[in-house]
């Protein structure tokens, strides 16, 4: 082999290497550009959930915060509703206790009030003698029925007629008036008790209002506002 075939083929050696490199580079930087494009696709996707995340935290916030809002704003416009119809209630409570007045003012009428009154606290107590309270104002009436309501009462029961004591150093207050807005008042009516104080039965007018008004208070609150609010 002379020295032109020895370089000829030489040549074609090289040209054979330097092929194989760059198809080896073609090669590595194909799979360079495809590893970057994969991780590329990962970053943007990890960004991605993050800011789906993200978004739906504070979209959960929001939706909570409007829940919250909404629910004060229901509770608030329900104690407004509540505060009116106690208004209403407290207004017939009130106009109820002025009308209580107005039965005190009828002496014929009040006076067998007066009787019922004591007959019923006698039956409750039932005791041989009892100390009896009365308004000032009302201690005649109270004296000019008591011996009926004695009769009334051992008739009832087939029992000898009790000791009534009227407190003439004790009074129940006056009736309500303008004088005294804030101070004790009593409508009339009567307090009776054991000699030893042990058992009180109140039956001033006030008090059988109250116990009434409460007794009756869900059927006047369905009757006013239709569905009781709970």
């Amino acid at each position: 082999m002379n020295d032109a075939d020895v370089s000829k083929q030489i040549q074609q050696m090289v040209r054979f290497i330097r092929q194989e490199a760059e198809e080896k580079a073609n090669e590595i930087s194909v799979s360079a550009e495809e590893e970057f494009n994969i991780e590329k696709l990962q970053l943007v996707e990890a960004e991605k959930k993050k800011i789906r995340q993200e978004y739906e935290r504070k979209e959960k916030q929001v939706d909570v915060r409007k829940k919250i809002e909404y629910s004060m704003q229901l509770n608030a416009s329900r104690i407004k509703v509540l505060q009116a119809q106690d208004d209403v209630v407290n207004s017939m409570n009130d106009a109820a206790g002025k009308d209580l007045l107005n039965l005190s003012r009828d002496h014929h009428m009040y006076k067998r009030l007066l009787k019922d009154l004591i007959v019923q606290s006698l039956l409750r107590l039932k005791e041989p003698a009892v100390l009896l309270r009365c308004r000032k104002e009302d201690h005649h009436l109270v004296e000019s029925v008591l011996n009926s309501a004695k009769e009334e009462y051992a008739e009832k029961l087939n029992v000898h007629a009790p000791e009534i004591i009227v407190d003439h150093n004790v009074y129940l207050p006056p009736a309500p008036s303008h004088h005294n807005a804030h101070g004790p008042y009593c409508s009339g009516g009567v307090v009776l008790a054991s000699r030893d104080g042990k058992i009180v039965c109140e039956n001033t007018l006030d008090a059988r209002l109250d116990v009434l008004f409460r007794k009756k208070l869900p059927e006047i609150r369905k009757w006013l506002f239709g569905q009781v609010v709970a």
